[in-house]
């Protein structure tokens, strides 16, 4: 969350006073790959790259370097889809990845992730239990967690005088040209899912094909699609709404206080981002000692302040600062009263995954609804009218020989 609350002569002169400060847990046990490259791929706004003491802010990448000897190349990408194109199309080597659940569950069905001895990772005590053995990495061989967040809506109070309470506000024609969407397919598929009653996991091509007509529906009423450059918009009063993370809206709200924030009746999407070790990695004990720093009681702090989302390190928690500040959150950490109804996106059947992709593909093209789409609701439609047709004339029929009973010979 950056609070910034002092010029910027005086942000450069603490930066300058607490670097070098800090103390981490067995420092000693990092040394031995000094004059390695660590090839790290995450989100972008994802790590606390600045130095405040007033904030509680380190640069993580700096600190980790200065106790390691390692030189970080820090590379970010703005979805999980180009993400996993960027290793599975082997464009780049990386040692460290950071992606969400499902994804992380198709990389680990794809052969793309190695595996991860966390017995050998000293602060792994500190993540909470509660995000061990979940469904995407089960028996916790090839994911450590790094941030927990949800999906909601983000509005300007200004411009949205009431409170909305469903997604359907993505379509109010009184918005035209004041919405963002959300610019990854599986969270824009997922929003117009849950508006519709549908899973986000759903495999049913005729409800894949029902959420594209809906998006291509709202395509008119559009500003445009977002990923990064959505703290701009929303900062700067440019849009009036756009469905995000959590994490992010605390941000951006620090910056724009006329910025709010929603979780939609219809349920949304609960997600845990994890660091992961690709099988093309070359400098595994490298990527080993940075995911173990990411997990030190000072480092887990300094990201959680800064980036804004919430930590799965029991250790954050414990801190009485943020704890008072960040940990009575109720859209970080919703307590039973608040949670909204939540689902997380699986991994779906390459079947399912392709129909998504050519659907994206529509939809950020011309918006033209495809021929298929109309021919399969056709054959939908024929199928039911068939089966009355025949259920008809089999009713009749049976009425038929009750009345005539002597003709059914």
């Amino acid at each position: 969350m950056k609070k910034w609350l002092f010029p910027f002569a005086l942000i450069a002169l603490l930066a300058l006073c607490c670097f070098g400060c800090a103390a981490y847990e067995n420092e000693a046990w990092y040394k031995g790959q000094s004059g390695e490259v660590l090839n790290v791929f995450n989100w972008g706004e994802y790590i606390s790259d600045e130095y405040s003491e007033e904030d509680g802010y380190i640069d993580v990448n700096k600190e980790f370097e200065k106790l390691t000897g390692i030189k970080v190349n820090y590379v970010t990408f703005e979805s999980n889809e180009d993400m996993y194109a960027k290793i599975k199309n082997g464009g780049a080597s990386y040692d460290i990845v950071v992606p969400s659940d499902y994804m992380i569950q198709r990389m680990i069905d794809e052969g793309l992730l190695q595996t991860i001895d966390v017995s050998a990772l000293p602060n792994y005590h500190y993540i909470d239990d509660q995000y061990k053995d979940l469904y995407y990495d089960p028996a916790n061989a090839y994911s450590v967690p790094y941030n927990v967040g949800m999906v909601g809506l983000i509005y300007n109070t200004k411009v949205v005088r009431d409170p909305p309470t469903s997604w359907s506000i993505l379509w109010d024609k009184q918005y035209k040209g004041q919405i963002l969407m959300i610019d990854n397919p599986r969270d824009a598929f997922a929003i117009a899912q849950k508006l519709l009653g549908y899973s986000f996991n759903s495999t049913d091509r005729s409800e894949w094909n029902e959420v594209l007509r809906l998006l291509i529906q709202q395509k008119p009423l559009l500003q445009g699609y977002v990923m990064d450059e959505v703290y701009n918009k929303m900062e700067s009063g440019e849009a009036a709404m756009v469905p995000y993370y959590v994490g992010d809206y605390i941000s951006m709200k620090g910056n724009n206080p006329d910025l709010a924030f929603v979780y939609p009746e219809e349920g949304v999407n609960i997600f845990v981002d994890a660091m992961c070790i690709p099988k093309t990695a070359k400098h595994y004990d490298a990527a080993i000692k940075y995911i173990n720093f990411m997990m030190d009681p000072e480092v887990a702090l300094a990201n959680a302040w800064y980036i804004g989302y919430a930590s799965p390190n029991t250790s954050v928690l414990e801190d009485a600062d943020y704890a008072e500040e960040m940990g009575s959150d109720q859209f970080l950490y919703p307590d039973a009263d608040h949670m909204p109804n939540v689902e997380y996106f699986h991994n779906l059947p390459q079947k399912t995954l392709t129909l998504m992709s050519e659907n994206w593909n529509v939809v950020k093209a011309t918006g033209d609804i495809p021929a298929r789409v109309y021919v399969g609701f056709a054959v939908t439609a024929a199928v039911i009218v068939v089966a009355v047709v025949y259920s008809f004339v089999k009713k009749r029929r049976r009425e038929y020989w009750y009345d005539f009973p002597e003709e059914k010979g």
